[in-house]
């Protein structure tokens, strides 16, 4: 069997140049989300079966890759599905392992707990833009704090790290679990079919609201219902330029008697903080269209939306109910996940220059200068390192023009050659 030199469907090899930009936004990533008190965390990439098919994870629990049982506990024989044959599988989201994390360590860990996790995950999907079956998330959570605090410095601190990023004019989308579901009820839905209806709700950015209409419909739902439902999105839309909290407001009043006390309030609490506090050039945007797939979301969520890729960059929401499928006791959990690759992405093709990098040296050395004069150089390119100068020693290749354009792809700006007669520039 001859080998394969290409990485394996949806997942890539990383070039110098990339891994320069990755590497300057993973710091920046620890540097900004320090300041806002988070602590850097790590989760093992490869978890329990049990917990990564849990009904939580939405459609991720269908893309998970599994790991096949070792030795004697695999047998093929005697399994009548997947399950039988795997007992751990790649993670899938970094949300998880979290809970499972906490839930084992909570007593040794602070409260509320806020936690920074960045690693890669899997998911077997269809490959596009922006998209890969192995990538790297970078998450915030707030863990044991119910209040609106948490949401408020999730926000801010996610937007203030895109602005350090040199993002602007991006879009914050927020909305509530509990209005939706409101929304639903006061239509008259079905209360066991409104996963249905948030599916096809979800589709509203893609279809518009006629095709959202016409596939409930389509799906069984009475016309009438359908109708009322879709007249809150009218209604909403009618409100034209007014702000979040005109369209909250008309919320509280049309739900009163199908939503939760506080939950409007709630929500208004959110906006007035991010929007006093923001640094960052972005817009917070009440959107009731807003789903979010994952199954384990009880309140808040939120996605931000960036105009150089046609979907979301970041997300997350709050998930109260999942570390209590671990301990039995629920506590209070949000998070803010941004996509690492998606913005990785957007930044190669802007052509991105990392801000105050230091000056790259290359010193090229002709093959034949040895010993002593070998010697020489690199004490020169000691006392450079010395000054916290970056300096690369290599031997020149014969194609000494192509050896420094790849060089220069990689950050270098100056350059010696150094040959057996001299030095020549």
């Amino acid at each position: 069997m001859s080998l394969t030199k290409k990485p394996t469907t949806g997942m890539k090899d990383i070039l110098p140049e990339e891994m320069r930009i990755r590497d300057y936004c993973i710091s920046m990533i620890t540097k900004t989300y320090e300041t806002f008190g988070f602590t850097h965390i790590e989760t093992p990439c490869v978890e329990h079966i049990e917990n990564l098919c849990s009904n939580q994870g939405g459609e991720n629990e269908k893309l998970v890759f599994k790991i096949l049982k070792r030795g004697e506990k695999l047998n093929v024989e005697t399994a009548t599905c997947e399950n039988d044959l795997a007992d751990s599988g790649l993670r899938f989201d970094l949300t998880l392992p979290l809970a499972r994390y906490y839930s084992n360590n909570q007593a040794s860990l602070p409260a509320p707990f806020k936690a920074l996790q960045m690693g890669n995950v899997w998911r077997a999907e269809r490959p596009q833009k922006g998209r890969f079956r192995q990538f790297m998330q970078c998450d915030i959570d707030i863990l044991g704090e119910a209040g609106n605090l948490a949401e408020i410095e999730l926000i801010l601190a996610t937007t203030t790290l895109l602005s350090k990023l040199q993002f602007n004019n991006f879009k914050v989308k927020i909305n509530e679990r509990r209005i939706l579901k409101a929304m639903a009820a006061y239509a008259g839905f079905d209360p066991e079919k409104t996963g249905e209806v948030f599916v096809i709700l979800d589709k509203m950015d893609k279809i518009g609201i006629e095709g959202v209409k016409e596939d409930l419909i389509a799906n069984g739902f009475e016309a009438a219902t359908v109708e009322k439902y879709m007249s809150l999105f009218d209604e909403i839309a009618a409100l034209g330029d007014s702000t979040n909290i005109a369209a909250l407001d008309f919320l509280n009043e049309k739900l009163n008697g199908f939503i939760e006390e506080g939950v409007i309030d709630n929500l208004k609490e959110i906006f007035m903080g991010v929007n006093a506090a923001k640094t960052a050039d972005c817009v917070l945007a009440f959107d009731p269209t807003l789903v979010r797939g994952m199954g384990y979301y009880t309140g808040t969520i939120y996605e931000i939306e960036m105009a150089e890729l046609n979907c979301s960059v970041a997300g997350g929401g709050r998930y109260d109910k999942m570390i209590g499928k671990f301990t039995g006791n629920d506590t209070p959990a949000v998070g803010f996940s941004i996509g690492f690759e998606r913005i990785i992405t957007i930044m190669l093709e802007k052509g991105f220059k990392i801000p105050g990098e230091s000056v790259k040296t290359a010193f090229l050395v002709e093959k034949g200068i040895e010993g002593e004069r070998m010697g020489e150089i690199i004490k020169e390119a000691s006392a450079l390192r010395n000054e916290g100068k970056v300096v690369l020693v290599a031997r020149m290749n014969k194609n000494k023009k192509f050896q420094k354009e790849t060089l220069m792809n990689q950050g270098y700006t100056e350059f010696k050659d150094f040959y057996l007669e001299g030095l020549k520039n």
